[in-house]
């Protein structure tokens, strides 16, 4: 029988905060828990108890209520802490002393740091600023924001005033963030003026002069230049005094955060999440699954467009300092994120599973480079995480490391499944379930699947904090129950196609759906469609994932008009299209004619037949395509083998 990769050692164990928090639910219930599984049975069984015991273990200041749980059994429907009073920033800033809140790195090596108070300081001076631009509660606050330290002020400013907060990367072109902040309109814009990405300066100035002009809502622009290191501005320009004495305590349920869906069907949908759930869901994934500590530093390797953002962020609530970079993590080569954990005594390391394959197929070995022994976890997220590269961390990276992969995703802005700091580490498996999550896998008749015994979707069969408030401008909740409830009334359906393993863990083997998920970076074909179909040339387009090396790689498909033929010209003017409107991610790796794109009878495009083609699996349903013949355009094309 296989070993496993790492087992934590005894003292590791006792150290946890999960242990000392196993030890306060004995003393709570008199229940001995043998194992991680024993106390997870109990998470999802008991609630109101967990839940209201998470609170508690992780100190969150404010109002807590009476009532932890209403309508615990109903999804959606389920309320928690109804009575509760709460602020997310009074919690992430709830030190004042002259220890590191924010580190901050860019490309070019240039570093910024914070202190608690000045952090606290500087959030004030941006919530005056925001109050004088009229903001209120309930009011949203967008950010077209490099991955620096104003994004960090700015979002806890925007909380701190019951505001709601919602950021993209400066990557995204202008039409997809009107696609994203046109929907919530916002009153105030947080922009950078340009970002360096691969060793190149980026100006952002002349798309954000037409994106001001699509958002009529907004009252003010503040222009944050990431080249500067002095004042923080534009909030600091005027002289205090500021004070965040005043914080605007607001429900469980206030809204946080607008996060945004892929967008497969059309506009992205925008996700609310509120205050409370989105700060217990992270204490708990920070201090219980990540084993993050008061005074360490937690690194992960995001954008402001992505959730993993706001879950770094969230790491303040637990006293430690959070570690900011804004570039490439290969300029100037795959060593610069191993540079910046040494340098600067990263704990937690989070990054991507494409990140981590592309430095062993770069053949680098950080273990005999670098000095990484504060590294205690090393989490991976975005996409699978191969068994192979379960192997090239504890071979080439850190051999005493807590290999954590995690899988979620930003309807939850937190994690399904994820890391047991205290249980062993097994290759190709993530280690189990969330504390107070119940997962399982199903098959189509919703089903459990046995665990080792085969694939299905991932479900989630009880409510729990982090489910969305619902959609904006979706008043009724019918998008919201369609997105998640559909498939299997009364479970959540994730979407993610995974199997149990008999160690209690899960391997996800992507997602079940059509959305494309090059290097872990979720992208809805029809943000594609939208801007291909701009040109005159292109009739009709359709986008598939197909996997490759390890990846997911974007094939784009083309109807063109009659007599023209894709040559190389046209492939750069589509390419660029698509980079300039979107981001760069969304640009395909292959992009290939044909005559004719099958549909269904209603006239829908069916992706995933087009994708099993290509893949060399059956297609179900055939009789269901208005025009099968189409798919044989794209079986055994030479282009899809190199």
């Amino acid at each position: 029988m296989a070993s496993p990769l790492w087992t934590p050692d005894p003292a590791r164990i006792d150290a946890a905060a999960l242990s000392r928090f196993t030890a306060l639910v004995t003393a709570r219930t008199g229940q001995a828990f043998p194992d991680y599984h024993a106390l997870h049975a109990w998470s999802i069984t008991h609630r109101a108890e967990f839940w209201s015991a998470i609170w508690d273990f992780c100190g969150v200041v404010g109002d807590k209520g009476a009532r932890p749980v209403v309508d615990g059994d109903q999804m959606p429907g389920a309320q928690f802490f109804p009575d509760a009073r709460i602020n997310v920033a009074e919690n992430l800033l709830r030190r004042d002393d002259e220890g590191l809140a924010i580190l901050a790195v860019d490309e070019t090596g240039e570093e910024r740091r914070l202190t608690w108070r000045e952090l606290r300081r500087e959030v004030a001076a941006c919530a005056t600023a925001f109050r004088a631009a009229g903001v209120e509660s309930g009011d949203r606050v967008a950010g077209f924001m490099a991955n620096v330290p104003e994004a960090v002020i700015a979002a806890l400013a925007a909380a701190s005033l019951g505001a709601v907060w919602s950021s993209c990367s400066p990557d995204f072109g202008v039409q997809g963030v009107i696609d994203r902040f046109g929907q919530i309109e916002p009153k105030v814009l947080v922009a950078v003026a340009g970002y360096h990405y691969g060793g190149k300066y980026h100006d952002c100035r002349p798309k954000l002069s037409e994106i001001t002009t699509r958002l009529p809502t907004l009252r003010q622009t503040f222009i944050v230049d990431s080249r500067t290191s002095g004042p923080l501005d534009p909030w600091t320009a005027n002289p205090g005094p500021w004070t965040l004495d005043l914080w605007t305590r607001v429900s469980f349920n206030h809204p946080l955060y607008v996060l945004y869906s892929s967008g497969t069907t059309g506009v992205p949908k925008c996700i609310v999440h509120g205050h409370g759930g989105t700060l217990l869901q992270h204490l708990k994934e920070h201090q219980l699954h990540a084993d993050v500590r008061a005074g360490d530093r937690v690194f992960y390797f995001t954008t402001c467009g992505w959730m993993m953002w706001n879950w770094l962020v969230s790491a303040l609530a637990s006293g430690a300092t959070i570690v900011l970079y804004d570039g490439s993590p290969f300029y100037p080569d795959g060593s610069r994120l191993f540079d910046l954990a040494q340098a600067h005594g990263v704990t937690l390391f989070g990054t991507s599973a494409k990140f981590i394959d592309a430095v062993a197929k770069a053949g680098l070995r950080p273990r005999e480079t670098h000095d990484l022994g504060t590294v205690r976890t090393i989490t991976s997220t975005g996409s699978p995480l191969s068994p192979e590269s379960f192997d090239f961390v504890y071979d080439g990276i850190k051999a005493d490391v807590h290999l954590a992969s995690i899988s979620g995703g930003t309807d939850i802005v937190s994690c399904f499944v994820g890391g047991v700091p205290t249980e062993p580490v097994w290759r190709g498996e993530i280690q189990g379930p969330g504390l107070g999550m119940a997962v399982d896998v199903w098959d189509g008749d919703g089903k459990s699947v046995v665990p080792g015994s085969g694939q299905g979707e991932l479900v989630c069969t009880a409510p729990f904090p982090s489910m969305p408030i619902g959609f904006w401008n979706d008043p009724a909740g019918d998008k919201y129950r369609a997105a998640y409830f559909e498939r299997f009334p009364g479970a959540w359906c994730h979407g993610d196609w995974a199997e149990r393993t008999a160690h209690g863990g899960f391997v996800i083997h992507g997602r079940s759906d059509a959305t494309l998920n090059p290097g872990g970076v979720r992208i809805g074909t029809a943000e594609i469609y939208r801007q291909v179909e701009q040109l005159p040339e292109v009739i009709e387009s359709l986008a598939v994932g197909q996997q490759w090396e390890g990846d997911e790689r974007i094939v784009l498909f083309v109807r063109l008009r009659d007599g023209l033929v894709l040559d190389d010209t046209m492939r750069k003017a589509i390419a660029t299209q698509i980079r300039r409107n979107t981001s760069p991610r969304h640009a395909p790796a292959k992009i290939l004619q044909v005559p004719e794109l099958p549909r269904t009878k209603s006239g829908k495009l069916v992706e995933l037949a087009v994708r099993n083609v290509i893949h060399g699996q059956p297609v179900k349903n055939r009789e269901a395509l208005a025009n099968p013949d189409a798919l044989r355009y794209f079986a055994d094309r030479d282009e899809l083998r190199t």
